[in-house]
């Protein structure tokens, strides 16, 4: 089993991985496909216009999600990694005054979101909670071709087809592709002892069976500087986030009043809780206000990893950019073990497989850095992932805000806890993580579908929105 490092951290824009960067690259394949030869064009035959209707936890909370808009933005060509945030509102507005997109490449299409653009809450799909169809029409509004999407979770995307296909070979033969082709825990760790390897040694040597050493590293400084900047603008942030929550920027005061402290050298018995606090907040402040932001694994649970790293380099002597390194390599490692057997997923399995697996690959990549073992280091992230089993998904009035940016910050600070808890002991322990990732699995399946992401349940319904 091998997922990239870079497809576990992709830089994007918020609110969401799966409810706006998901289909805004659902929409780009679409066009992609539109212009391609693999499907039976009747002969003469021209696309005149699109059509899109979201389904599920799409439909119930993509208007807070920012789900449509990512539509429309994907639809004029924008992709994640690349759409200017400043420039979104001017783009989506352009195409709701002409009813029209422009993609590169394209002839002008006929797409009227007020009517083209549906939020289908009655019909789900039944691939996945957050399916989205697409379909194109000729003049005469004859469909020529339609296609169905699933946005998975941190922002993949896959096909009908490729949802199935990926069903049925979930629990297949590893990957040999690569040297260490571990798909579970168990299988790191007897891989880790017989070669002698470090999880995040382990997996450079698989990541650059794709790559050269620098290009790696060059990716993973990247993905790092993203996070980082990401910090920096939130704390730098103020006002009111979107949405009408009226829900106020807090990262900017607390950090200054943190760095009064620091300054003056007061004592503070919650130091380190504080500044993990304060980082976590502001990325997913930035987050909720669609700013760009690093998948970790998924934009909900976004500031949990940046803000266990920034405070490795704040308060850890000999922390350095190699550590930053290592540290997003394994915690990769565990996030796609994760994914592999269980989800990622809020919408599958609520807020445990968001914030509860960034936490678990946080506290593992802190493991690393403080030069645990690599079982001390599955410990650390069991025990992350275990003190998050059953949290719900269940924003209020579908935004990611409340309760998800303090989440992220209580999340740190659990990934944190767990790792020192880990190096304490000598990596033997009682629950193997290959069994907390597989009550996850189960505890998603039985939970009800009010508390996934769909805001029909839990503090979405029992806090009155002002």
């Amino acid at each position: 089993m091998f997922l990239s490092v870079f497809d576990v951290f992709k830089i994007g824009v918020g609110p969401s991985s799966s409810h706006t960067m998901g289909p805004m690259s659902a929409a780009v394949r679409f066009l992609d496909e539109v212009a391609g030869p693999d499907w039976p064009r009747p002969a003469g035959a021209q696309v005149e216009s699109i059509k899109v209707s979201l389904h599920g936890s799409l439909a119930f909370t993509g208007i807070g999600h920012g789900t449509g808009r990512a539509v429309i933005l994907g639809l004029t060509g924008e992709l994640p990694d690349q759409v200017d945030p400043d420039r979104m509102d001017d783009i989506i507005s352009g195409v709701e005054k002409s009813r029209q997109i422009n993609p590169p490449g394209h002839p002008t299409y006929h797409f009227d979101p007020a009517t083209d653009l549906v939020f289908d809450k009655k019909q789900p799909l039944p691939g996945h909670a957050n399916g989205m169809a697409f379909t194109a029409f000729d003049r005469d509004g004859a469909m020529l071709l339609r296609r169905v999407y699933y946005s998975v979770g941190g922002g993949f995307v896959v096909t009908d087809t490729e949802l199935e296909a990926l069903k049925s070979t979930k629990k297949a033969v590893i990957d040999k592709a690569v040297p260490y082709p571990f798909g579970n825990a168990r299988q790191m760790l007897e891989m880790a002892a017989r070669s002698g390897l470090s999880i995040a040694q382990m997996k450079r040597a698989n990541e650059e069976t794709h790559m050269s050493g620098e290009e790696l590293d060059a990716g993973l400084d990247r993905i790092w500087s993203a996070m980082n900047s990401c910090i920096d603008r939130g704390l730098a942030g103020e006002g009111i986030m979107p949405g009408g929550l009226k829900v106020r920027r807090r990262a900017r005061v607390i950090y200054e009043k943190l760095q009064e402290e620091w300054q003056q050298n007061r004592r503070n018995p919650l130091l380190a809780n504080d500044w993990l606090s304060v980082f976590a907040m502001a990325v997913n402040e930035e987050n909720a206000s669609g700013g760009r932001v690093v998948t970790a694994p998924t934009n909900g649970a976004a500031g949990v990893i940046p803000a266990t790293i920034r405070y490795v380099l704040k308060f850890h002597d000999g922390a350095d950019q190699d550590s930053v390194r290592d540290y997003l390599l394994t915690a990769a490692a565990v996030g796609g073990i994760i994914k592999h057997n269980a989800s990622i997923s809020g919408a599958e399995v609520g807020c445990q497989g968001e914030v509860g697996s960034a936490a678990a690959m946080s506290a593992a990549g802190l493991a690393a850095v403080m030069g645990g073992t690599p079982e001390q280091i599955e410990n650390a992230a069991e025990i992350a992932l275990e003190h998050h089993l059953g949290m719900t998904c269940d924003p209020v009035g579908g935004l990611v805000q409340v309760p998800c940016i303090e989440r992220n910050a209580l999340g740190a600070v659990k990934a944190v806890t767990a790792a020192s808890l880990a190096m304490k002991g000598d990596g033997q322990h009682f629950v193997p993580l290959d069994a907390c990732i597989e009550t996850m699995r189960q505890t998603g399946l039985d939970m009800n579908e009010r508390y996934k992401e769909t805001s029909t349940g839990g503090l979405a319904v029992n806090v009155v929105e002002c």
